[in-house]
């Protein structure tokens, strides 16, 4: 542990570097790593390491940093507000869309555990399992899965929502979906927002297929020019 000289040392120099970083970069991106074990951590660094620089800082740290660069930067101190779980921040001179893309692709998929919240709403698809009939059915049913018998296996009658958006998974639930193999968590750096030109993009955009927002921003361009 620290003695609180050097505490407070390391924070004022934390501080700086981000500041340094922000008005140095001019692509600004919020992380959530929540969840993140430390190997896929580094394996990430590893696969970025020439494109961005990560920086990892408690959240008050990253606050008072944007609010001292926001004097250099004006309207970066709008990423504040999605400095939400275990927030890092992000610096790159790559397009937003790539970065998005290239975080997307170091993603996998993970099991959900009892006790997260669901990132989307968690749906068990129609179709024939592996399991034989027995207990299983009425344990499907207490989650509100409709089952029926195909060729000596029980099959999902219907697409049922298990768990909704935001919503806690139980441990019935939990157990259930790593039994049918759906992992509907992303294992990775969560790119949550991005600061370009005094402007924020959040990850709903980001995401989103490039030519999709470019077509949507020459659209609503032609709107204005016609009125």
């Amino acid at each position: 542990m620290r003695p609180k000289g050097e505490v407070a040392v390391y924070k004022k120099k934390t501080v700086e570097r981000l500041v340094t970083l922000m008005t140095k970069y001019p692509i600004i991106g919020v992380v959530d790593m929540e969840n993140l074990p430390a190997k896929q951590l580094q394996q990430i660094r590893s696969a970025l390491k020439d494109k961005v620089v990560l920086w990892m800082a408690k959240k008050r740290l990253a606050k008072i940093a944007i609010s001292q660069a926001s004097k250099k930067v004006p309207g970066v101190e709008k990423l504040s507000e999605y400095l939400h779980g275990m927030p890092a921040l992000i610096f790159t001179e790559d397009d937003p869309f790539v970065l998005a893309k290239i975080l997307k692709k170091n993603q996998s998929n993970a099991p959900i555990k009892a006790g997260q919240k669901a990132p989307e709403d968690i749906v068990v698809k129609a179709g024939k399992t592996n399991f034989s009939p027995g207990p299983v059915i009425g344990q499907l049913g207490a989650l509100g899965i409709k089952t029926s018998i195909q060729d000596g296996k029980i099959a999902i009658a219907a697409d049922a929502v298990v768990v909704k958006e935001g919503q806690e998974v139980s441990e019935k639930a939990a157990s259930m979906l790593s039994r049918l193999g759906i992992e509907p968590m992303k294992i990775g750096l969560q790119l949550v927002a991005v600061f370009e030109n005094g402007e924020v993009i959040t990850k709903d955009i980001l995401y989103v297929d490039e030519q999709v927002y470019i077509d949507k921003i020459l659209q609503a361009s032609a709107e204005v020019t016609a009125l």
